[in-house]
């Protein structure tokens, strides 16, 4: 084969592959398209605590416990209740006064002087029955109740920090492999233009009979596979981004690229103090924590009912169309409740809050155990890929050198054209390779954020 074809072929080679597919998808900076958005990771971590959408349905849940706890603490006003009973009499109402009943005066006699009775006819009648209580001893329990609500308000705050911190995790990884497909599609994309016009330089060597057939055809082969390789990668890129943006709580047919990350870092940070982070910021804690809690004040809550009920209590009553009796009937005092037996009910009652209360105890020790355990592993898996890293590195360097010492063999033409494509094919395994190790990294140190209870 001609030298001038050798040393184009293989400073096509160098520019093009040597320089673009080694690229790693955190580090990599290909020139974007202006015309869509460039979104960070930060940026992208905001707009879903902002607008997705299964968070405002969480955060509404805070708010109707908010609600309950402003309707409990009304309760702590006097109680008003107005009835009016609209009623057709079937039988008639009648009243006897016996003769002298209001006494017996001089000069006039007895009052009445005759026994009298007075009736009211069969025809329609009503009542007004109102009242205004204002309670008591019923104040304590009142407050119980209200701190029972302001626990099940923290619940609902610490389930809600749960789910944030779910949809951040989702974002993250969602955003990682994002970027890692948008960087294999840049070094897919210069691996075509480095096929196709080297399936040209070949096709033209070919006809001139300076090349061999086989050349040409392992050409056409690499282009096909590469071309291949590209519609997939946009697909899937496209499939990212509407996730992404389905995630971020947006149309998902926004446009937009992700902006590259820094160098992957070693977390720093122990064992132990990942250990007693996670077991301080867990949501899943926390709220184990507060169920405890709340089994405690519902066992006060079941024994406040020993305490009778004692309101202060101003009553009117006012029956319309009934003879002889009073029109207005108004009454202030002490109104008292209280059941004195109830067969042993209350206390088996207690008993079961008690037992509530020991299954909350040993589901918080679980939820601990469980937590240290989630934290262990995803400890572990952290510093297992960030090795991985390194090694994926090494072998990527490793197969550059290769690639560099064949160019060299081919154009001094000690080394075939298959010898360079596989070559080529080796760096981009490699490459590929070193981009899967970073996007796990990132992924782990997702998942390690994560079970430590991190809100970004």
């Amino acid at each position: 084969m001609p030298r001038p074809f050798l040393l184009l072929a293989c400073l096509l080679f160098f520019c093009l592959v040597g320089g673009a597919q080694c690229q790693a998808p955190p580090q990599g900076g290909a020139e974007r398209s202006t015309a869509a958005e460039s979104l960070t990771l930060e940026q992208a971590i905001q707009l879903a605590l902002a607008n997705n959408r299964i968070l405002r349905i969480a955060s509404l849940d805070v708010s109707k416990a908010e609600d309950t706890i402003t309707a409990t603490r009304k309760q702590r006003l006097p109680d008003t209740n107005l009835s009016l009973l609209g009623s057709q009499l079937l039988t008639e109402v009648r009243f006897r006064v016996e003769q002298g009943q209001f006494g017996t005066f001089p000069g006039i006699g007895p009052v009445p002087a005759d026994t009298t009775s007075i009736t009211t006819p069969r025809r329609f009648n009503a009542y007004v029955v109102g009242q205004v209580a204002q309670p008591l001893s019923q104040l304590y329990k009142i407050h119980l109740g209200i701190r029972q609500g302001e626990f099940a308000r923290e619940v609902a705050r610490q389930k809600l920090r749960a789910q944030q911190q779910s949809v951040i995790n989702n974002v993250k990884k969602l955003y990682f492999a994002t970027l890692d497909t948008e960087s294999a599609l840049e070094a897919s994309e210069e691996s075509l233009k480095f096929y196709r016009e080297l399936d040209r330089l070949v096709g033209n060597y070919v006809l001139q009979r300076v090349a061999l057939k086989a050349d040409g055809l392992d050409v056409k082969a690499k282009l096909a596979k590469e071309e291949y390789d590209a519609r997939t990668l946009r697909n899937e890129l496209a499939t990212r981004k509407e996730q992404l943006n389905q995630v971020l709580g947006r149309d998902i047919r926004t446009e937009f690229t992700v902006s590259p990350l820094a160098e992957p870092t070693w977390v720093e940070t122990s064992l132990a103090a990942a250990q007693a982070r996670a077991l301080t910021q867990r949501p899943e804690v926390e709220q184990a924590r507060l169920t405890l809690k709340q089994a405690e004040q519902d066992r006060r809550i079941k024994k406040a009912e020993y305490i009778p009920d004692i309101s202060l209590s101003l009553n009117y009553l006012s029956p319309f169309r009934i003879e002889f009796l009073p029109k207005n009937v108004v009454a202030v005092g002490l109104q008292f409740s209280w059941q004195p037996f109830d067969w042993g009910r209350k206390k088996h009652e207690l008993d079961e809050k008690s037992r509530g209360i020991e299954q909350a105890r040993r589901a918080l020790e679980d939820t601990e155990q469980q937590v240290l355990v989630d934290v262990n592993e995803k400890y572990r898996k952290l510093g297992e890929s960030r090795a991985l890293v390194s090694v994926a590195e090494t072998a990527r360097e490793s197969a550059r050198e290769r690639l560099r010492v064949t160019q060299a063999n081919y154009a001094e033409q000690a080394a075939l054209l298959k010898n360079v494509l596989e070559a080529q094919s080796n760096l981009a395994s490699a490459s590929h390779e070193f981009r899967k190790a970073v996007l796990a990294f990132w992924t782990a140190k997702a998942q390690f954020e994560k079970v430590l209870g991190e809100s970004q």
